[in-house]
Parts: structure tokens; C-alpha cells; sequence
């Protein structure tokens, strides 16, 4: 009982004391199972930063009271956390999870050895648990590749090695190979292999593996192509078995043959070194009416047998009166020639003033005809190869290489009796101005002082012979568009850069005489046009906008790009390196993919020309392929222009083309052409022997890499001459390849039908709706004045959350150099009028509409659509 009453007690003890006493004991007893320690249900994982975005880390823990981050040893303030918590319903624990954002601003500001790195902690009753280093970084990948592919010539069953190294990155690039822009999957065919370092192998060449290839590397930034490399697999031919003897004939031989088609050569495989034809004396000598004739392949001829009989005294006399015959047709045609060169002679003022039309080489003639029925016609380079001085290329089948020589196989130059004249495409100040004086306003403003508008009357350009060159009109404080139709150039005269109250009469013009050219160093190439606008000194008030179209290729960045601008005395001058402005540099460039955009105050005569720092810059090539509109003789002559990557140089090619009567054979193809002094080589392939054989001597021809890179020279061309052995044969068929030696290459498959009639014009690249030379008024612009001065009145000012023309510019990819923007009365017009340039003619508002969006000007969005409908 004395135990009991204890036990009472304690129980009255425990049962009485009143409710606040629950709240000082402990949440546990040491009978229950303790809480065990947290354990990660998900870690941090690795994240990669792209462009801007930021970045989202997320783990998750049970059991845990609390749960934070700490990034590169530091916590995370605790306002920074998204957090949320749950309980397991089969364990019963509670799950915490959170999650934080990463911008990359926070990743750029850390300075150290180790990347920005983040851990999760999670604590509970029995302690605590950390997480593993999830690193943040931010990811890119490099434009230029460590390594490119290289072309290569191979023979049949021959194995080839592609070598490729990707740019670098963060995270590292993937790479896959593209075959004619197809995804080459080794899995399907066994036949190609990638090595782990991403070199492609052709195990066994064959025939169906002449293409172009191209190294694919791409991550979560971005995706980039090497150059192209062309393989051509080629195939050299054997022999068949001979023949059997053939019977007895009237003469006591026989003979046998056997033909180069087993395998017939290929892609410029090598023919078969021996005799097609064997004959010999069928009456073991009782007979000698005839000789042996052994035919090579050389020296076959259009004989069925390939071989001839040797000649009897009858058909002595026959030569003799043939030889005497020509002789006597000789001497007449002289007769005739003098005639008509005295005849001729008369009705010009002289027969060739420049004498680069005689010497020829690769150099450019400039022809103008005294007649109208005689065309230009662009220097040919199969014409006169061998006047070219520069270095000598070792290579591998020097032996099967001739130089392109003055032989007329090669399609020289016509025999037309030219006047070659040193005039421009273009009248200078210097020049007679009555031709145009005319076509110019009649008056300016009187608001415009007398010697002013004398000044600018006298200093503004003729119109051109050829008007699809030049764009005129007529523009006041409202400002407008000067575009030149199918070249890539245009002019954008900004709403306020002409003075209120004044008019000028502005033009535009593409010059393409070679003496307007700028002078250029070895290194250097012509990047765009030689463009001029005008008139020169006149006052403008805000920067007009000149977009020239450039062959720079943008993917590299082993280039120095120059403004030139050529002054009243004639001279080139150095404005500006793109890059490397300042304060004092008065215009600004935006260069783009395919276009550059200059904005300058003072109207004349520019050009962008582009210095190589190494031999990894490279400019883009446009190859296109012409073919004569109707032919109704055997030969048949193919056409390879290889020009620079613009508008105009291709709109130029298209009209001589138009001129002489020829025709676009396939899509103009784009190539590559690098800065590494190899030359242009051009070859034909798969031609149907048996119905076309080609009257060059080489399997291929080859540009000097100076004559492309100059760009000096216009109209580069090399001419393919083929002949059919029949009129009846209408259908070619065959490949045409070129490629820089070493470099990237292109392949046309050509399918054509050779017609003798004319079947009608087709020249689709010149667009003949693109006719509108001028456009004036707000009609010209795509936004709204109203939308546009409220944009500028609330871009202007600097705002402290920097929400205003830099952020503007820094949506539109037009932040390279701010300071020049800082530099204008109004820095959010002249970015718009930027926009307006770059986007013309297709400007679309709700791209605009989007940027400003995120710079949460939304009351101007609303007004941006309203104007768009």
C-alpha cells in the first residue's frame, strides 16, 4: 500500500498543476525513436546561363525544419528563398523544398579561380545536411572552329579522313557531320565513321560520296558550321579485254580493239595510257597493200577504226591541188580584210585608245561601244591566264595542269572593233554638267542663300548612262527613301535632317568604273559597292542613313574593316575602323550579316574595305552559272562568274547576261573563300563522253587568289567550252565544281536542255516589281510620327531603373558604341531611325512592339499596335 500511495501521489502530481506547465516540457521523451537526420530527396543540379536568362536552382529534403542556400560560401538572404513544405504521408516527415534564381549578373560578379557554385542546407532536430556544389556557369560557344575540314581528291575504295574541332564552349559542343546538308547518321551507314574527337572517316570511298561536307557543332547557346570541304571521288579507267580479230579486209590486216570503260574514268580520273586500235597483216606477209596504224586515245578520230590508209600517187595530185586551193582562198581573205579595216577604219575615231584591251591578262577591259549594236563584254579569264606574275602554287597533279592561255578553245574575247573610253559611270564635278544640268530641280527654296544653292547645284551628280545605277529625288524637312532596285543600296533621309523651309534634290549612286575604286594593299579587299550621295555639303541637321551591302563574312573575327571616303581632289582617306571609334569619329557603322549601315552628316563617296589580320578571315562568294539562251551550233559554252556576295555585283552579271543573251543555268551558290592566298579551281565532271568531250586540255582551271580577294576586277569569270558531236543531242548533263584549294566548295548539278530557238528569258533574281527608286514623306518610315515623338519624349531622359534609349539599344543589338547615340539632341531618333534602315522595307512593328514590352512600356506598345492596324 505504501507503493501505491506513491504512485498516487505522482499521479495527482502529474494531473494537477494547471495547463501553462505543458508548455515548459519537451517536445520529445527519451522513450521515442529520435528524428533522423535530413536526407536529399533532389539535389542542385548544374546550370548553364544563356544570353540573359537566369537560372533556377531547386533541392528538396525530409525530414527538415529548415532548408537555405549558400552560394560560394555566402547564405542567400532568406527573401531570395521559395520555399514550401508538406508532410510525407507514408513516413510522416516533413518535406521541405526550395528554390532560388540566379541572374547572370551575380555569376559575372564573382572573381576567383573556382566557378559561381551553390549548395542547399537542410537542417532537423538530429542536425544537419548539405547538399552537393552545383556549379553555375555561363555558357557560349566560340564562333571560330580550332579546326576545319579540308577538301580533298580521292580515288575509288580510298579511305578519307575529315578532320574537325569545334569552337570552344560552355557546356561543350555536340558535333554531327552534314553530306549535302544531310545528317550523316553512322548508324545507317557503315560505310562512315566519327571518331570520339569528331573527325569523320569514309571508310571505302565510293562514287555517291563526292559531296560537300560540313562540321556541325552546337550546344544550348548556339549552333555552327564549318566551311564546306568538297571530296571528289574520282575513278581511272582500265581497259577491257580485246577484241577479236576482225576478218581478212581488201588491204591484208585485220584488227581488234578494246575500249576505257571498265571502268570508264570518272570525276577526272585518269584515261587509259595505250592503243584503242590494233592492226596487223593478215597474210603472214604475202601482202603488203597497207600499213600498220596503232591509234592511242590521243590520237583518236572521227573515223569508225581510228586509223587510215596510207595515201596512193592519185590522191598526191588531189592534196596538192587542195593545198593550192587554200593558198588561193588565203590570199583573197586578206584582200577582203584590208578592205574592211580600211572601211571600218573611217567610221571611228580610233580603234583601241587603252591597250589592257589587247594584253588582256586577268585585267578588266572597260568597252564602250561607238555603236549601239556592239556589247561589253566582261573579261574572260580562259583568255589570257598566262600574263599573270605572282607566286607558284605546288600541287599534287602539276603534270595534268595547263595554264589558261590565249587558245581559242578557251572562248577568248570577240573580235569586235571597240572604242575603249576613260570616262566614269558617273560625271564629277569636274566633268561637263550640261547633260544633267536639266534633269535637276529647276529651283530651290528661297529661303536657301544664293551662293549655297549655286554650291550645291554645282556639286550635284549627273544621272548615269545606265539608270538602274542611280536614284533621284526630291526631299524636304519630311525626309523620305532613295533606294536603288535590286542592289542592295538605299539612302534614308530621317524625318528633321533636312533644315525646315529648304528642298535638295539628293541621288544615290553604285559606281562601277574600276578607276573609282580605292586603292588597296595585298591584305585588303573591297567589301561593298563604291557608293555616292549626295549633293556633297549640304546642311544637314540630324544623320542620314547610306546601307551598302558587304561580302565580309561575320562569322570570324579576323578582320580590320575600314570606312574610305573619297575627298573633292580625288584621294582616298581613312574615316574610321569599325571597332575603334571615339568622340571625334564623325559617323557610325553598324555592321550586319549582310548589310552595313552608315550613319553620317556629311553626303559623298564611300566604301568599306577589309583588311585580313590572319588567314582565317574569310568573304563570302556568290558563284553563279549562265549558259547561252539558244544554240545551234555543236559547241556549247558554260559560263562560272565568281563574284563578290552583294546585291549589285550580281544584279550587274544578270543584266550583261540579259545583253549577250544568256541565261541563268542554276540558283547562284554561295561560297566561302578564305584569306589564305590559295586559289579558285574549277573542274567538270560526268560528262556523257559519248555524246559531249570537252575542248579543255587540264581537268581544271584555276582563279589566282589575289585576282578575287583584290575584288579590283569585275565580271570574274572562267568559260567551259563542250562540244557536241551531234545537233541531235539536246540534253546535258554533268557536274561543275569549285572549290578553294584547301578550302570550301561548291558542286552544280547541272540538267539542262540545249534549244535552238530562244526559250525565253529567265532571269528570276531580278525582281522587276522592285521598281520604286523614291518615297517621300511619312509614308516612308514604318512607325508613325505621333508613336514615334512619344517614344522619343519618354526614351530620352535618363531613367534611374536605366529603362530609356540605352536599354532601347541594348534590345535592338545597337549598343556597340553608346556614345555616339549620347552624342545627338535626340540619342532614341537617330536609334529608330537606325531601326527603320536595318528593317526596310518589311518593318515589323511587333518586333518593336516586344522589345518595348520588356521595357515595360506598355501605354507605348498599345499605341505601336494601333498605328501597325
Amino acid at each position: 500500500k505504501a507503493n501505491g500511495y506513491k504512485v498516487l501521489n505522482i499521479f495527482h502530481f502529474l494531473v494537477l498543476p494547471d495547463d501553462d506547465f505543458f508548455h515548459e516540457l519537451p517536445e520529445t521523451f527519451p522513450s521515442d525513436p529520435p528524428e533522423p537526420l535530413p536526407h536529399f530527396l533532389i539535389e542542385p543540379e548544374e546550370a548553364y546561363i544563356v544570353k540573359n536568362k537566369p537560372v533556377n536552382l531547386y533541392c528538396k529534403a525530409s525530414p527538415a525544419t529548415q532548408i537555405y542556400f549558400k552560394c560560394n560560401s555566402e547564405w542567400v538572404h532568406q527573401k531570395d528563398h521559395i520555399v514550401d513544405e508538406r508532410v510525407d504521408e507514408t513516413s510522416g516527415l516533413i518535406v521541405r523544398e526550395v528554390s532560388i534564381e540566379i541572374s547572370r549578373q551575380q555569376v559575372e560578379e564573382l572573381f576567383g579561380p573556382e566557378d559561381y557554385w551553390c549548395q542547399c542546407v537542410a537542417w532537423s532536430s538530429a542536425g544537419t545536411t548539405k547538399s552537393r556544389k552545383a556549379y553555375v556557369r555561363i555558357a557560349y560557344l566560340r564562333k571560330t572552329f580550332e579546326q576545319e575540314p579540308l577538301g580533298k581528291e580521292v580515288s575509288l575504295e580510298q579511305e578519307v579522313l575529315l578532320q574537325c574541332r569545334p569552337p570552344e564552349g560552355i557546356p561543350v559542343a555536340e558535333v554531327e557531320w552534314l553530306k549535302n546538308e544531310d545528317i550523316i547518321d553512322p548508324v545507317e551507314d557503315r560505310n562512315f565513321y566519327i571518331t570520339i574527337d569528331h573527325n569523320l572517316i569514309i571508310k571505302q570511298a565510293r562514287l555517291s560520296d563526292t559531296a560537300n561536307y560540313t562540321c556541325v557543332a552546337k550546344n544550348i547557346v548556339a549552333k555552327r558550321k564549318s566551311t564546306t570541304a568538297t571530296v571528289i571521288v574520282y575513278v581511272d579507267g582500265r581497259w577491257t579485254s580485246w577484241s577479236k580479230w576482225s576478218t581478212c579486209g581488201t588491204e591484208c590486216t585485220h584488227w581488234r580493239r578494246r575500249e576505257c570503260t571498265a571502268p570508264a574514268p570518272k570525276n577526272g580520273g585518269k584515261d587509259c595510257d595505250g592503243l584503242v586500235l590494233q592492226s596487223k597483216n593478215c597474210t603472214d606477209g604475202l601482202c603488203m597493200q597497207s600499213f600498220i596504224y596503232p591509234i592511242s586515245t590521243e590520237q583518236r578520230t572521227q573515223n569508225e577504226y581510228g586509223f587510215s590508209s596510207a595515201p596512193d600517187s592519185d590522191d598526191v595530185a588531189l592534196y596538192v591541188g587542195i593545198v593550192i586551193a587554200v593558198i588561193v582562198c588565203l590570199a583573197i581573205s586578206v584582200v577582203v580584210a584590208l578592205f574592211v579595216y580600211r572601211k571600218n577604219h573611217r567610221d571611228f575615231e580610233s580603234d583601241i585608245i587603252d591597250s589592257s584591251a589587247l594584253n588582256g591578262g586577268f585585267q578588266p577591259v572597260n568597252i564602250k561601244a561607238a555603236r549601239q549594236d556592239l556589247l561589253a563584254v566582261p573579261p574572260d579569264l580562259t583568255s589570257a591566264a598566262a600574263m599573270y606574275r605572282g607566286p607558284v602554287y605546288a600541287l599534287h597533279d602539276v603534270s595534268d595542269k595547263i595554264p589558261m592561255t590565249n587558245s581559242p578553245i578557251l572562248d577568248p574575247l570577240p573580235n569586235l572593233k571597240i572604242k575603249v573610253y576613260n570616262t566614269s559611270g558617273a560625271v564629277t564635278p569636274q566633268d561637263d554638267l550640261s547633260e544633267f544640268a536639266s534633269k535637276l530641280s529647276p529651283q530651290m527654296t528661297q529661303s536657301l542663300l544664293e551662293n549655297e544653292a549655286l554650291n550645291l547645284k554645282n556639286q550635284s551628280l549627273a544621272r548615269q548612262t545606265d539608270p538602274s545605277c542611280t536614284a533621284f529625288g526630291t526631299f524636304n524637312s519630311l525626309g523620305g527613301h532613295l533606294i536603288i532596285p535590286n542592289s542592295g543600296v538605299s539612302l534614308l533621309i530621317p524625318a528633321g535632317a533636312i533644315p525646315q523651309g529648304r528642298v535638295y534634290e539628293m541621288y544615290v549612286t553604285v559606281h562601277r568604273k574600276e578607276n573609282m575604286r580605292p586603292p588597296m594593299e595585298d591584305s585588303q579587299t573591297l567589301l561593298t559597292p563604291v557608293v555616292s550621295c549626295g549633293p556633297p555639303g549640304a546642311l544637314l541637321t540630324r544623320p542620314v542613313i547610306l546601307t551598302m551591302h558587304h561580302c565580309a563574312d561575320p562569322s570570324t573575327e579576323d578582320w580590320k574593316i575600314q570606312l574610305k571616303n573619297q575627298a573633292a581632289q580625288g584621294q582616298w582617306e581613312d574615316v574610321v575602323v569599325v571597332g575603334e571609334e571615339n568622340f571625334t569619329t564623325p559617323c557610325y557603322i553598324q555592321l550586319d550579316a549582310e548589310a552595313c549601315h552608315l550613319l553620317s552628316e556629311n553626303l559623298g563617296t564611300y566604301a568599306l574595305v577589309g583588311q585580313s589580320t590572319t588567314k582565317a578571315a574569310a568573304k563570302r562568294l556568290k558563284l553563279a552559272l549562265f549558259g547561252p539562251l539558244c544554240c545551234s551550233s555543236l559547241e556549247y559554252s558554260l559560263r562560272v562568274y565568281c563574284l563578290d556576295d552583294t546585291q549589285d555585283a550580281l544584279k550587274e552579271v544578270l543584266q550583261l547576261e540579259r545583253q549577250m543573251g544568256g541565261q541563268l543555268l542554276e540558283e547562284p551558290k554561295a561560297l566561302h573563300f578564305k584569306g589564305s592566298t590559295h586559289n579558285l579551281r574549277l573542274s567538270i565532271h560526268d560528262i556523257a563522253h559519248s555524246l559531249w568531250k570537252s575542248k579543255l586540255l587540264a581537268k581544271y582551271q584555276e582563279i589566282p587568289f589575289y585576282h578575287i580577294w583584290s575584288g579590283s576586277q569585275r565580271n570574274l569569270h572562267c568559260t567551259f567550252t563542250l562540244e557536241r558531236f551531234s545537233l541531235n543531242t539536246v540534253e546535258l548533263v554533268c557536274k561543275l565544281c569549285v572549290r578553294q584549294v584547301e578550302g570550301e566548295g561548291q558542286i552544280f548539278q547541272l540538267n539542262c536542255t540545249v534549244s535552238e530557238e530562244p526559250t525565253g528569258m529567265d532571269l528570276p533574281l531580278l525582281d522587276p516589281a522592285s521598281t520604286i527608286t523614291t518615297m517621300t514623306g511619312p509614308s516612308a518610315f514604318s512607325i508613325p510620327p505621333p508613336i514615334r515623338q512619344k517614344l522619343c519624349s519618354s526614351l530620352d531622359a535618363p531613367q534611374t531603373r536605366g529603362h530609356d534609349w540605352r536599354m532601347l539599344a541594348h534590345k535592338l543589338n545597337l549598343d556597340r558604341y553608346l556614345n555616339y547615340f549620347a552624342t545627338k539632341s535626340s540619342p532614341t531618333g537617330v536609334i529608330l531611325d537606325l531601326w527603320e534602315a536595318q528593317n526596310f522595307p518589311d518593318g515589323n512593328l511587333s518586333v518593336l512592339a516586344a522589345v518595348l514590352e520588356e521595357m515595360g512600356r506598355h501605354e507605348t506598345v498599345v499605341s505601336l499596335a494601333e498605328g501597325q492596324y
